[in-house]
């Protein structure tokens, strides 16, 4: 079968796009859910929390201005058809140039330092971005940026269960990770799930799970039946927006899985803030 040619140069302009896009221009899904968690909260405070958030998006979207001072580290997704001929230059390079223009040019904020624990000079251009690369069927390159604010992320955990622990111990794990992160992420909060596969594995899942669109469920009804009984437990704490009380902590819970060793049952917990940006694009 014959190679399609895309060129890093393409990768970085559609980067460039995604990050200023997912800056100012919150999805639809992520608004109705919103809306319908302003249907439903009792709480005066947090219906006028779940109000501004909304007035915030509009105004967000109108002004193209960011919808959150935090405009994230630049989480990207690539997947790579095995008939694509990638020709241009570096792919890494092409993708730090695409975040590199998009931070830039939208003037968002520069989170990104050099070392973590001792000089934590910024990088001033938002970069290194953080890769992760799947080679799949097909001739397309799929690009997935995820702005991932520092707030939400410093919220997430990893257990490694045992496999007496079962669903049941998932739960407890879940809802308890949730329960101590409280206000901490911006509540209404996106649940990202990962059970199964590896250390690393399962907290790749729970990152991906944040991708899904809201509403959507795990294709196994006994994983999709989980994450409803997730969500009315999570929503039962009385968190609410922003911790300040009420019924509506999270829009959604999404669980992602994959098989794992007998001797294991790796969890994973990543929570997304209500101002959750993804965006992704096909060259």
């Amino acid at each position: 079968m014959a190679k399609r040619t895309v060129q890093t140069s393409e990768v970085t302009e559609k980067l460039k796009e995604l990050c200023m896009s997912a800056s100012w221009d919150l999805d639809d899904d992520l608004i109705g859910a919103i809306k319908e968690g302003l249907r439903v909260e009792e709480s005066p405070t947090g219906k006028q929390i779940l109000e501004q958030i909304l007035e915030n998006a509009r105004i967000s979207r109108e002004t193209k201005l960011p919808s959150c001072q935090d405009t994230g580290f630049a989480i990207i997704f690539l997947e790579i058809g095995q008939d694509v001929c990638l020709e241009g230059g570096d792919l890494t390079e092409a993708v730090y140039e695409g975040v590199r223009q998009g931070y830039g040019e939208a003037y968002l904020r520069k989170s990104i330092v050099d070392d973590p624990a001792i000089d934590r000079k910024n990088t001033r251009d938002n970069t290194p971005a953080v890769i992760h690369t799947e080679i799949v069927k097909g001739d397309r390159v799929k690009i997935t940026l995820a702005a991932k604010g520092g707030g939400s992320e410093n919220m997430s955990g990893v257990a490694m269960l045992k496999p007496a622990d079962g669903i049941e111990g998932v739960r407890r794990f879940v809802v308890e990770r949730v329960k101590k992160a409280g206000g901490n992420p911006c509540p209404p909060i996106i649940v990202g799930v990962g059970i199964g596969g590896t250390f690393e594995k399962c907290a790749l899942l729970a990152k991906k799970a944040l991708l899904r669109p809201l509403g959507s469920h795990h294709p196994d009804k006994r994983y999709a039946a989980f994450e409803t009984e997730l969500l009315k437990e999570i929503n039962s704490s009385g968190i609410g927006p922003q911790g300040l009380g009420g019924r509506v902590t999270a829009l959604a819970v999404h669980v992602e899985t994959f098989p794992c060793h007998i001797a294991s049952l790796p969890a994973a917990v990543n929570i997304n803030c209500h101002a959750s940006r993804h965006k992704e694009a096909i060259i």
